[in-house]
C-alpha cells in the first residue's frame, strides 16, 4: 500500500538565537541607537519605556510588547518615576507576518505571558548568565544543559510568534468550560495579591473574598503559576524593592516598611535569598552592569 506523505508548511521559521535578555533598568537609563540583521522582541514586564524605531515612536507600558524588524534603527530611553524591567530576545525569523508588531504596541494575555516564561527558561538553561549587560554580542552556552534544550527553545519561540499572529485583533466569543471559569477565578486572586502584595494577605481572608477552601486555593495557585501564595507574595516583594532600590528615592529601612516586612533585617534576610546580594550590593551592581 502506498502512502502519500504530506510535507508541513512552516510559515514560522526561527532560524537561530541572537541573545535573551532580563533587564532591570533605572528609571533614567538610555540606549544609543542601533540596528542589526535580526528581529527584536522587546517586552516590558514591569513599569514603562519610550521606544523611538522606524516604525514606532511612543511609549510601551507594562505587559505590552514590540518587534523591530531586521535592520531597522531603535533606541530605548526610561521614563517617570517608576524604573522598567524589561525583556529583549533577538532571533532570526524572515516571516512577514511579524512586521505588523512593529507598528504599534500589543498586550500579551496571561497565556501569552506563560509561553514568554517557558521561553525564557528554557533559554536560561542553555546560556550562561549575566543576562541583563547591554550590548551583549555574543553570548555563552553552558557546558551541559538539557536534552533538546536548544530545539525547545527554537519550538517555543515559534509557537510563542504563531500564536501572536493568530490571537492579533481577534476578539471571539467562546463558550465557556468549567476548566476555563477556574483559570479564571484563579487569575482573580493572582490578580487581587498583585495588586495588594505589600498588604498583609492571609489565606483566610483570600478563601473568604474568593468563595473557596485552604486547599483548593492553594492547589490551584501552585498548578496555574508553578509557586505557592506566599513565594509568589514574596517574588512581587522584592522584584519591586529592586525597583525602588535603583530607583534611589528611599532607604532599605523606607522600603522594608513600605513592603510590609516585619522588620528591615528579615528584609534583608529574604532579599539575600532570592538575589544572593544584599540590597546595598545589588544597587551598586546596577550601576555597575548600566555603566558598562
Amino acid at each position: 500500500m502506498d502512502f502519500k506523505l504530506q510535507a508541513f508548511k512552516v510559515p514560522m521559521r526561527v532560524s537561530s538565537l541572537a541573545n535573551i535578555h532580563y533587564f532591570e533598568f533605572t528609571n533614567e537609563y538610555h540606549t544609543e541607537e542601533n540596528y542589526h540583521d535580526f528581529c527584536e522582541f522587546l517586552f516590558v514586564d514591569s513599569g514603562s519605556i519610550t521606544v523611538n524605531s522606524e516604525n514606532y515612536k511612543g511609549n510601551l507600558f507594562v505587559n505590552q510588547f514590540i518587534i523591530h524588524r531586521p535592520n531597522e534603527r531603535h533606541s530605548l530611553v526610561g521614563f517617570g518615576s517608576t524604573a522598567p524591567n524589561v525583556i529583549i530576545i533577538g532571533f532570526e525569523c524572515k516571516s512577514p507576518e511579524l512586521a505588523q508588531f512593529s507598528k504599534q504596541p500589543t498586550t500579551l494575555t496571561p497565556e501569552h505571558k506563560r509561553m514568554l516564561s517557558k521561553i525564557m527558561q528554557e533559554g536560561m538553561s542553555i546560556y550562561e548568565p549575566p543576562y541583563d549587560i547591554p550590548n551583549t554580542t555574543y553570548m555563552k552556552k553552558r557546558r551541559e544543559y538539557p536534552f533538546g534544550a536548544d530545539q525547545m527553545i527554537k519550538i517555543s519561540l515559534e509557537a510563542f510568534l504563531i500564536s501572536l499572529v493568530r490571537d492579533f485583533g481577534k476578539h471571539e466569543n467562546h463558550n465557556i468550560s468549567n476548566s476555563e471559569a477556574q483559570d479564571a477565578h484563579i487569575q482573580s486572586v493572582h490578580q487581587y495579591i498583585t495588586e495588594h502584595f505589600s498588604e498583609k494577605i492571609a489565606l483566610d481572608s483570600l478563601c473568604f473574598l474568593f468563595g473557596t477552601n485552604k486547599s483548593s486555593l492553594c492547589h490551584n495557585f501552585k498548578t496555574a503559576y508553578g509557586m505557592t501564595i506566599l513565594e509568589y507574595i514574596h517574588y512581587l516583594r522584592i522584584k519591586e524593592a529592586k525597583r525602588l532600590l535603583r530607583e534611589k528615592n528611599m532607604s532599605v529601612t523606607q522600603i522594608s516598611e513600605v513592603l510590609g516586612f516585619e522588620s528591615v533585617h528579615y528584609f534583608c534576610r529574604l532579599f539575600r535569598k532570592y538575589t544572593r546580594l544584599t540590597p546595598t550590593q545589588y544597587e551598586k551592581s546596577v550601576k555597575s552592569k548600566l555603566s558598562l
